[in-house]
């Protein structure tokens, strides 16, 4: 589902912030060899979570999702020289996707890559984390959501990606629509929960920010 047109987007692309090789590179690549291409961040949404991630300036980042590692690239510009970034990836047939672009990039020392299922995967954690990207399975967004809150630092931010769902949260949805059943509780959760400050942006399928609050 496009919220701007064609032109509006190209518009709003070409005014961002120029895509590194590195990413370009990838992210060709991913559509060459990868199934459900359209699943990579891309660009502009690469960008603005560049952007959150700078101004957050995470010791620790946690992310769900890691597909073949774009959006880990582009979060781990905000990480300091000692911070660092652990992303959980179920499809292990990616390996060779992260070895070469996540593992031979600049922060290769920087970005773990820990695969599995995100549910197994997540009570093993001990770190504290200052930013949290969920992007894997939608009709687990709640699951994980109980799992990451306990681990979130104080001034910690919470990132969704897909929220939107192509429109769907808005249209009739069958009882068996687990995804999207789930992305509307998942929403209503959030915007309920008097701990957090929430903001859905009409990004690609709809990215929403999360800020814990401390007043």
């Amino acid at each position: 589902m496009h919220f701007f047109s064609e032109s509006l987007e190209n518009y709003i692309s070409q005014h961002a912030e120029e895509e590194f090789e590195y990413l370009q590179a990838l992210r060709a690549e991913t559509h060459r060899k990868v199934i459900q291409p359209r699943m990579i961040s891309g660009h502009y949404q690469g960008r603005l979570l560049s952007f959150i991630s700078k101004l957050v300036k995470p010791h620790r980042i946690l992310e769900i999702g890691t597909y073949t590692g774009y959006s880990a690239l582009c979060l781990a510009e905000g990480l300091g020289d000692d911070g660092r970034l652990d992303t959980i990836e179920i499809n292990e047939e990616l390996i060779h996707m992260h070895q070469k672009h996540l593992h031979q990039s600049q922060y290769a020392n920087q970005i773990r890559v820990l695969y599995g299922d995100a549910l197994k995967v997540l009570p093993q954690l001990k770190e504290s984390y200052d930013l949290v990207f969920i992007d894997a399975k939608k009709a687990l967004y709640n699951s994980y959501l109980d799992l990451v809150l306990p681990l979130m630092s104080k001034n910690g931010l919470l990132l969704a990606d897909n929220i939107l769902w192509s429109g769907k949260v808005v249209e009739e949805v069958a009882d068996n629509d687990k995804a999207t059943n789930e992305l509307l509780a998942f929403n209503k959760r959030l915007h309920e929960d008097t701990n957090f400050e929430s903001i859905i942006l009409p990004v690609r399928d709809g990215l929403s920010l999360h800020r814990k609050r401390n007043d």
